[in-house]
């Protein structure tokens, strides 16, 4: 339990780091906003045309007597938009990422710095294209992973009782770890550590990185609040990817840190 508290502290504390820098919190809004116009529209243009869609996918249907029709059809809709939503939350995160490559790096190595005893920064040493289709590929693969937990779960929310009261809870939880998974992932590729690496990392401190991600899938659900947590998300990611490989840390999170960008900070390369 205490590592679920802990991860907690790291959520709040990244917020912490960006309410403090101000510059780093406004650039990291962009990538965010960009990405929840595009899905806002998206969803939209679902709940319009949503129901033309199940129509023309049934035809079956079409000679059904009124009542069984309409309600047929009005589930399939419901189910469409639930799964559609679903998939939203899921992969707002790696798109967010991957639009907003170069904001995040920079604001997560800026936690670097001003955390690390020393003020080194951990380096990929990649060309930026590199990095970007590591990170395309690797986000792909996890909203793969997401989306098979999604259609098990979304069956299982079928069980009477079961999945009306522990599936849900169960998905929540599933969202939080994928969601840490791509958050980190920003401080974990630059330190090249791999896919199936950061895994079995996060695996190890189940219930550290439920304490981080579980609480931010809860808020992102909340429209436009993604986008203002981001930055901090981030940030936060970047001092829970230092607790999970034993980094040391010295107080730079305190209030009276002062900012890293007016330090002489020393860069290294990791490899």
């Amino acid at each position: 339990m205490r590592d679920l508290g802990a991860g907690f502290t790291y959520l709040l504390k990244g917020q912490r780091w960006v309410a403090r820098h101000g510059k780093q919190y406004g650039f990291g809004l962009l990538p965010g906003l960009i990405t929840l116009v595009l899905y806002t529209a998206a969803l939209a243009g679902l709940a319009l045309w949503g129901e033309d869609a199940v129509t023309w996918a049934t035809p079956f249907a079409g000679d059904w007597s009124g009542p069984w029709r309409g309600f047929f059809r009005g589930f399939l809709t419901a189910v469409l938009f639930a799964l559609a939503l679903l998939l939203a939350v899921l992969t707002f995160t790696a798109v967010t990422l991957l639009m907003g490559q170069p904001f995040y790096e920079n604001l997560s190595e800026k936690v670097d710095a001003d955390v690390d005893p020393n003020g080194t920064v951990p380096e990929s040493g990649l060309p930026l294209w590199r990095e970007l289709w590591i990170s395309a590929r690797d986000s792909l693969r996890i909203v793969v992973r997401a989306l098979l937990w999604g259609v098990l779960l979304f069956a299982l929310g079928f069980v009477p009782l079961v999945g009306q009261t522990v599936v849900p809870v169960i998905g929540f939880f599933v969202t939080g770890f994928f969601l840490t998974e791509e958050l980190t992932a920003v401080a974990l590729q630059r330190r090249g550590v791999e896919l199936r690496a950061r895994l079995t990392l996060l695996r190890s401190r189940k219930t550290l990185v439920w304490g981080f991600g579980t609480p931010l899938g809860l808020a992102f659900l909340v429209p436009f609040v993604a986008v203002f947590l981001m930055p901090g998300a981030v940030a936060g990611a970047t001092l829970l990817a230092r607790e999970l490989l034993d980094e040391e840390t010295d107080g730079g999170d305190d209030d009276t840190a002062e900012d890293p960008e007016q330090e002489d900070v020393t860069q290294r390369s990791w490899r």
